[in-house]
């Protein structure tokens, strides 16, 4: 997986959120470089799993997609004499 990259209009979205949850939730403010830095902390420790979980949950969905397909065109077929 590469680096996770944002935008800086995605960053600044971020980084509003880490701070205000920061603020909200912890009665502690931080900066825009810490909220920034912490972002980064998650998305390159934590973004892993995140990112496997969807992709797991994209193979689960695709199968079971592929397997209706597959009694759709079953119920195509043509009694054979």
């Amino acid at each position: 997986m590469a680096d996770m990259k944002f935008t800086k209009d995605e960053t600044d979205r971020i980084v509003a959120k880490v701070k205000a949850y920061f603020t909200d939730e912890l009665d502690h403010e931080i900066g825009g470089f810490e909220a920034e830095f912490l972002m980064g902390f998650f998305a390159k420790e934590i973004g892993p799993h995140f990112y496997n979980q969807g992709l797991s949950d994209a193979h689960t969905l695709f199968s079971e997609k592929a397997n209706e397909l597959g009694y759709l065109i079953e119920e195509l077929e043509k009694p054979v004499s």
